[in-house]
């Protein structure tokens, strides 16, 4: 699940900065526009990108101390269920 949204934001971002780059070598300005323009697209690309990144990295760490809580809980039962076995 977590890979699959990984790949779907990269994917995304990619295809907005491909998108991006093409309209502006199409666009009628000139060349030190042209690549100022693509400079700044690509700046914050790359803010977006890394505020998708880090929001993701949460996201994991959020799942992963959820997993560690509930692991956590199934050792508890089974150390009970341990007890009760052994009487």
């Amino acid at each position: 699940m977590f890979e699959d949204n990984t790949s779907k934001v990269a994917w995304f971002f990619a295809g907005a900065a491909i998108g991006a780059a093409i309209a502006l070598l199409y666009a009628p300005r000139s060349g030190s526009d042209t690549r100022r323009q693509i400079g700044e697209q690509a700046n914050r690309g790359k803010g977006k990108l890394a505020e998708s990144s880090q929001d993701l990295v949460e996201k994991g760490k959020e799942l992963f101390e959820s997993g560690k809580g509930i692991a956590d809980q199934a050792n508890d039962l089974f150390e009970s269920g341990r007890k009760l076995v052994r009487g």
